[in-house]
């Protein structure tokens, strides 16, 4: 007895073109993924008040590029790593020298291009010397003898009788800051993770309708 087994249509056209099928929603579920994700720590930055230019810094990418894969996978990162780090984990900083940590106080001012001003650069663009006052409840200062401008920024006295002169806070000094967590990226990366499958899924079924 002979057996002939015709199939029709051909099995492995169908195979190929569910593997192609495949690919396609693999790679379009994990972009979307990853868009989402982008999407939704730029959220979580601005929404915690850090700013629209950090949240710029959050980037995402494809891989492979260019090429249906059923390997494919996204990646989303910050090109501001240190900063998006510290506000997610709130870490404790201290100072690298052991000493005082310097935060600048309002009279302080910015530093050159927007940036934190030092003690330092401070002392060398208002032509004061900062004088150390140890506080025993508090933190401890450096102060400048001067006086607030329009601004409140603490300049040099312009008189030359010592009239209007007084004492302006410019740092705080403490040994160590607890930095707020403000962000939970792990929360948002999760939910990334577990709507891929279904995102497989939908896709998959859409290029079979369509």
């Amino acid at each position: 007895m002979k057996l002939k087994l015709d199939v029709t249509p051909d099995l492995v056209a169908i195979m190929a073109a569910e593997i192609k099928a495949g690919e396609k929603a693999v790679s379009a579920a994990t972009r979307e993924a990853g868009t989402n994700l982008k999407t939704a720590w730029r959220g979580q930055i601005t929404g915690a008040g850090l700013g629209q230019r950090l949240s710029r810094t959050i980037r995402s990418a494809q891989y492979p590029k260019g090429q249906p894969s059923l390997n494919a996978a996204a990646l989303v990162w910050s090109n501001a790593p240190d900063i998006v780090s510290a506000h997610n984990t709130g870490p404790l900083i201290r100072s690298k020298t052991g000493f005082w940590l310097t935060i600048p106080l309002p009279a302080a001012g910015r530093g050159r291009r927007g940036g934190k001003i030092t003690p330092g650069e401070w002392e060398r663009r208002r032509g004061l010397r900062l004088r150390f006052v140890y506080r025993r409840s508090g933190p401890s200062l450096l102060v400048a003898d001067g006086r607030l401008n329009s601004r409140g920024l603490g300049v040099a006295s312009r008189s030359k009788t010592g009239r209007g002169l007084t004492t302006v806070p410019i740092f705080l000094l403490v040994p160590q800051v607890k930095l707020p967590k403000r962000l939970d990226l792990d929360r948002d990366a999760e939910r990334a993770h577990d709507s891929v499958p279904g995102l497989i899924a939908a896709r998959w079924v859409e290029q079979k309708v369509g």
